[in-house]
């Protein structure tokens, strides 16, 4: 049975995230379900494993997951039949065979994240789905300067949401930024880790927004995180403006 590692994108917005629930539309099952049916639903079921969760309405670039199939398709082949079943929120990029080794989840060992935010009074009713809407003014400068406080190995307690099944809330951020896409006129914020805690990237989104604002000071990422206490950051951005960007995996 080859292993198959897919690279695939998603519109977030009618799923209830990644991981499989009963009775709710998730990417997993929907995945799952499509190459069951190909596989002629063998018993027991094809597993697809992904590189991680998002939640509902976050989407995604480039995830990846894999999948042993009992078939020996071509790669490209692999792509035209799953892409042929699937629902027009989700397409695979791409298709690879790769050795049993492979893990989606185990071997990841970076991933990014990019939020984007539209600013004005109102909501902007065709990027609703696609942004998260802030309307107060922001001075972008001070976020990308406190952004900085979050690159490192740190105890992210503050900025992890309860229900979070992970061992350790120890993560490390390689990059953080902040900057103005002009093409766009919004604000976007990109983060890269070895792997990111249960909502972690949207409380963080949230509390550079306060900064930029000035309803905290400008080095409040710093005490936030010594806390280590939930209550500190509050709140959370809107899934909306979430995408996974990439996942980058050990040669």
């Amino acid at each position: 049975m080859p292993r198959y590692k897919i690279t695939f994108a998603y519109d977030g917005t009618k799923f209830a995230g990644f991981q499989i629930q009963p009775h709710q539309r998730t990417i997993e099952q929907t995945l799952k379900t499509v190459v069951n049916r190909m596989a002629k639903d063998p018993d027991p079921a094809i597993p697809v494993i992904g590189s991680g969760r998002t939640d509902a309405g976050v989407h995604a670039l480039n995830q990846v997951a894999h999948f042993d199939f009992p078939f020996d398709i071509p790669e490209r082949s692999m792509v035209r039949a799953l892409n042929s079943q699937l629902p027009l929120d989700i397409v695979v990029k791409k298709a690879e065979i790769v050795p049993k080794t492979f893990h989606a989840r185990y071997n990841a060992h970076k991933k990014r994240y990019r939020y984007r935010v539209k600013q004005g009074e109102f909501v902007d009713p065709f990027r609703r789905n696609y942004t998260a809407h802030y309307k107060y003014p922001v001075d972008i400068a001070k976020m990308q300067q406190a952004a900085q406080d979050l690159v490192g190995t740190h105890d992210f307690t503050s900025f992890v949401a309860s229900g979070s099944q992970a061992k350790s809330n120890v993560r490390t951020i390689y990059e953080a930024k902040v900057y103005h896409d002009e093409a766009l006129d919004e604000i976007v914020f990109e983060f890269v880790g070895n792997g990111f805690l249960y909502n972690q990237v949207r409380i963080m989104v949230a509390l550079l927004l306060e900064i930029g604002n000035g309803q905290r000071p400008l080095n409040d990422v710093k005490r936030v995180i010594a806390a280590k206490d939930r209550q500190q950051a509050r709140m959370t951005a809107p899934a909306s403006g979430l995408y996974l960007v990439d996942v980058s995996y050990d040669e």
